[in-house]
C-alpha cells in the first residue's frame, strides 16, 4: 500500500480492517502473521472509534443552537 495509515481515509482503514478480519477468520494465517495483524486491526479499530467519536461531538455542537441540544435521530 502506498499510503502510510496515518494517511489513509476512514472508509480505507475500515476495508482494510475488514480485509483483516477476513483474513484472520479464514484460520490461513501462521500464528505469528495472526498475532501481527491482530495488532494491526486493534489500531486500525480504534483510529476508527476515536474519528466516530470526534464527528459525533463535531455533530452534536452543529445540532446544538442557542445553548439547547436539539434531538438527533437518524431515519432509515
Amino acid at each position: 500500500m502506498t499510503k502510510e495509515k496515518e494517511e489513509l481515509t476512514f472508509e480505507e482503514k475500515i476495508k482494510l480492517l475488514e480485509e483483516i478480519v477476513k483474513e484472520l477468520e479464514s484460520g490461513e494465517v501462521p500464528l505469528d502473521d495472526a498475532i501481527n495483524k491482530y495488532t494491526e486491526a486493534m489500531k486500525l479499530a480504534k483510529e476508527c472509534s476515536d474519528k466516530l467519536n470526534k464527528v459525533s461531538e463535531k455533530v452534536n455542537k452543529i445540532m446544538t443552537e442557542n445553548g439547547k441540544l436539539e434531538d438527533f435521530t437518524v431515519s432509515e
